[in-house]
């Protein structure tokens, strides 16, 4: 077996872009296609081959490209990490968007911008792609509509006591204050960061705050985001997501989901752009530009690079397979 695969960072986060064709995944939807994915393991073993150690690591990230539901998008796609397949992914819609106009897959003026849109499980986002002199230089993610759940949910688990915040925007996150956590959210703090995420996306599990309210596949607490304020409307965070995985990236959905919690708190009004770094101080620029009857409709700005082309092979006589996870 091979696969051929495209890499880029946004704001530091990998994202392993697989073409569509490379990968057959049937269903009548991405959502559907999700759900088919999961359950597959011819496809699955794709995942892991891509994800998993020595051709990934830990917390590597990437997507299939699929057709979209109808030809009202540009893009397919599924999202997926060395635990499985994620409903949203903001950095990754970021990268798309840079790579369907860096591969003339959708057309763009050299000095103007362009909507590339993209059907994902959560719905149908977009990437709004700023080129100057031929090279893209900011793409703006537009994403589904993101709302506060739920303020001041006690958490009480083994690893961390504590109170968080719970919002959508496209997954389902927790959100905690560095300060109540314990930690600060730099790399020194990692080994903690990781043991705070986890225990807290743990003693959420199977919670009723933690069911999406029109859609139970879209159900779950995906991450805990920990946060700290820099100054005025200027923050850092980190997205412990998935099983203790380590966003690098100030990550695209929790940020959407934290301007509904910026804005219902008054810190942001709409239209105010607000600042979010990440953990390696990188940075994403968000803003509310309008409401929806679901939630706020947010606007989530960075950056990603190519970074390699790549043809992974898989020989039937290696004895690792698909490869290992080693944390």
């Amino acid at each position: 077996m091979e696969i051929e695969a495209t890499d880029y960072h946004t704001a530091g986060e990998p994202f392993r872009i697989v073409a569509e064709g490379e990968v057959e995944i049937p269903g009548a939807t991405v959502r559907e296609r999700r759900e088919r994915a999961a359950a597959s393991e011819e496809v699955d073993c794709v995942r892991r081959l891509l994800c998993h150690e020595p051709r990934g690591h830990a917390d590597m990230y990437g997507c299939f490209l699929v057709p979209p539901d109808d030809d009202g998008a540009d893009l397919g796609v599924l999202f997926w990490h060395k635990d499985g397949y994620s409903t949203a992914c903001g950095h990754g819609t970021i990268a798309l968007g840079a790579w369907a106009v860096e591969t003339g897959r959708v057309a763009a003026d050299p000095d103007g911008e362009i909507d590339v849109t993209i059907d994902v499980p959560s719905g149908r986002v977009v990437a709004r792609v700023h080129c100057c002199g031929g090279a893209v230089e900011a793409v703006a993610f537009r994403n589904v509509p993101s709302f506060v759940v739920a303020r001041g949910v006690r958490v009480a688990g083994t690893e961390v006591q504590t109170e968080v915040d719970i919002a959508y925007g496209g997954a389902l996150y927790a959100f905690v204050s560095a300060h109540n956590a314990g930690v600060r959210v730099d790399p020194a703090y990692l080994p903690e960061l990781i043991r705070v995420g986890r225990g807290i996306k743990s003693a959420l599990e199977g919670h009723e705050l933690a069911r999406h309210p029109s859609d139970d596949r879209l159900s779950g607490i995906y991450g805990t985001v920990v946060h700290e304020e820099v100054g005025p409307r200027h923050f850092r965070n980190v997205a412990i997501f998935a099983d203790g995985e380590v966003d690098r990236s100030p990550t695209g959905s929790a940020t959407s989901a934290r301007t509904a919690l910026l804005l219902d708190d008054g810190v942001v009004t709409t239209g105010q752009t607000w600042r979010n770094d990440s953990l390696i101080g990188t940075t994403f620029h968000a803003r509310a530009i309008g409401v929806a009857d679901e939630g706020v409709l947010t606007e989530v700005e960075g950056m990603a690079y190519r970074t390699g082309e790549h043809r992974f092979v898989f020989e039937d006589r290696d004895p690792l397979g698909t490869g290992f996870v080693l944390r």
